[in-house]
């Protein structure tokens, strides 16, 4: 991140809005929706200025800075603007408090993106000047052709051998392209099914449709056969020990969408219902563990995993012992996410930016950063332990009983 001095700050002001530069008086009103807008724009970089784009809250049109203050909440509500889900792939950003001529301003730090085009709302958003503006296909082209010679994620990198007949090419069009873009986007409908493959980062580009890790793995019709350790193991073990008998075991294969629908089946199968009767006969239905919590941790797992084989072809597992689930990612931490910050809401980095994009599209994720924080807080109003976290090269997340249960 570009750190600014105040008199660096302070000359950008002086410059006006431009490209890289929005002013906001404050988030009143429908500001929030317009600095989002900025913030795609910024990563998007269609001038490709190689330089963060800066949005200032406090900050009249006119460049004139207004003595309000910046409250905690104020930052807050920024920063959540790169994890609610709104903006896709998350940006690259830093929001902070700063003291110019003696006046609070808000100050949001933008870093272009390798990962383009970013959308909000479905949309891909760029900057013409001071003013903010829908792409066209002419634009968006560029910004596919901006990632192809960017520095890409591995998840966006060509997979060597796959075609475009080894995607469901019904899945996207008639599924996740109505989640993926806007309305206004597809009634205009200017863009041809490569160039919209190309858009989501499926394929490389319209005019080189190579499957990209991300295509293989949301549409693939067998992505195991490109990335050997793209499934799920799951196993239902009868005691404490792997040693003890595997009463259930299954191996998941398939696109991602399709495995997580299977997964969930399979978790609900096995997350027996406690019956207790009380007073007046009354009947009290209650599950060994909170579903919702298991299915966050799993989606984390999936999502956050490396699908790089040069590191490991594991895959994630799933353990369901008498005494606990075992969840296990391969990989092991990455980014700004360490041992002593995991599960803590707002702290959130991403190994696969853009498979998180594509989960959140076709949703099985609402909002990012808090699916560890909202599994927390299910187990514990459950009357579970938080989860156990160990890492290696590998995360596991072990999940507790309620201590009161029983077998049934």
């Amino acid at each position: 991140m570009a750190n600014f001095t105040d008199d660096q700050l302070l000359e950008i002001i002086d410059g006006g809005e431009s490209d890289r530069v929005e002013f906001k008086e404050s988030l009143l009103g429908n500001a929030p929706d317009k600095i989002r807008e900025a913030i795609c724009a910024f990563a998007n970089d269609l001038p490709n200025h190689k330089k963060p784009g800066l949005v200032f809250i406090g900050v009249k049109n006119k460049g004139t800075i207004v003595d309000k203050p910046i409250t905690d909440g104020t930052l807050r509500q920024l920063a959540d603007m790169k994890t609610d889900g709104n903006i896709l792939p998350p940006p690259s950003m830093m929001v902070e408090r700063r003291i110019l001529q003696g006046k609070e301003v808000g100050l949001v730090i933008v870093q272009p993106s390798n990962s383009t085009p970013v959308r909000y709302k479905g949309t891909i958003r760029i900057r013409i000047g001071s003013r903010r503006a829908i792409a066209t296909a002419q634009e968006e082209s560029i910004l596919n052709e901006k990632r192809q010679h960017g520095d890409r994620p591995f998840d966006i990198q060509p997979i060597s051998g796959a075609e475009l007949s080894d995607l469901n090419l019904a899945y996207f069009e008639h599924e996740y392209l109505v989640k993926a873009f806007s309305e206004e986007v597809l009634d205009a409908n200017e863009r041809s099914l490569k160039e919209q493959l190309a858009a989501t980062k499926m394929i490389i580009a319209a005019d080189d449709p190579t499957p990209t890790v991300l295509g293989i793995l949301t549409l693939g019709k067998n992505p195991q056969d490109f990335i050997p350790g793209a499934y799920l193991q799951f196993l239902r073990i009868d005691g404490s020990e792997m040693s003890d008998e595997i009463i259930d075991s299954l191996r998941i294969e398939g696109s991602i969408p399709s495995m997580l629908h299977r997964l969930s089946d399979k978790l609900i199968a096995h997350n027996r219902t406690a019956v207790q009767i009380g007073p007046n006969l009354t009947e009290r239905r209650t599950h060994l563990y909170p579903l919702e919590a298991i299915q966050h941790i799993a989606w984390n797992a999936i999502m956050h995993r490396t699908y790089d084989g040069k590191i490991t072809n594991a895959p994630v597992r799933i353990l369901w012992f008498n005494d606990r689930i075992e969840i296990i990612s391969p990989g092991g931490l990455f980014g700004h996410v360490t041992s002593e910050n995991i599960g803590i809401k707002g702290v959130v980095d991403y190994r696969n930016p853009n498979l998180a994009d594509a989960m959140r599209t076709a949703g099985y994720i609402q909002k990012f950063g808090i699916g560890i924080p909202l599994s927390k807080r299910l187990l514990v109003e459950a009357g579970h332990p938080e989860p156990e976290f160990e890492f290696d090269m590998f995360v596991r997340v072990t999940i507790r009983p309620f201590q009161s249960n029983k077998e049934i």
